[in-house]
């Protein structure tokens, strides 16, 4: 296998720049835009511990380009002002990415996410943990979208309940 290039690796940052930017803007269309226009585009939620007993029980499975959508419509239309809102915080470090063909690669990055709830005003870690991704760039690797994300939760009791995605 190859070394990676310096602007494969600007890309894949640029790529999370762009989810968490997203994320915590509340920019749920953004979020959206992140992901790869392939069907098969997924986002999976899912606790280290039912991974390590090989269960597939997630907090969130958008599985497919269609429920990566809808879970825009639910966060934006269908359960707004029906939860206590909170700000987002997200850090990511990426740690290690492999290239598995031209312009298709595995990436695994650290997150913490650290939130702060509207009505109380004081902040707290909501979620650490791993994002596991496929990221297929462009032919000129000079940018690309995440084909799929499954974020690995460290945190096995979250502090409150999930609205938007990790």
């Amino acid at each position: 296998m190859s070394e990676i290039s310096a602007n494969s690796l600007a890309a894949i940052d640029a790529i999370n720049l762009k989810y968490v930017e997203a994320l915590d803007s509340k920019e749920m269309n953004k979020w959206l835009g992140a992901f790869s226009e392939d069907d098969a585009a997924s986002y999976i939620c899912i606790s280290r511990e039912n991974v390590e007993r090989g269960l597939p029980l997630a907090l969130m499975m958008d599985d497919c380009r269609a429920r990566l959508f809808d879970r825009v419509t639910y966060v934006t239309k269908i359960w707004a002002g029906t939860f206590e809102d909170y700000q987002t915080r997200h850090f990511v470090q990426l740690v290690r990415a492999e290239q598995i063909c031209d312009s298709d690669f595995k990436v695994w990055s650290n997150f913490s996410v650290l939130y702060t709830p509207e009505s109380t005003g004081g902040s707290g870690v909501l979620a650490t943990g791993v994002y596991e991704d496929e990221i297929r760039l462009t032919s000129g690797q000079s940018d690309g979208r995440i084909l799929s994300r499954r974020a690995v939760l460290d945190t096995t009791v979250l502090p409150r309940y999930l609205v938007y995605p990790l």
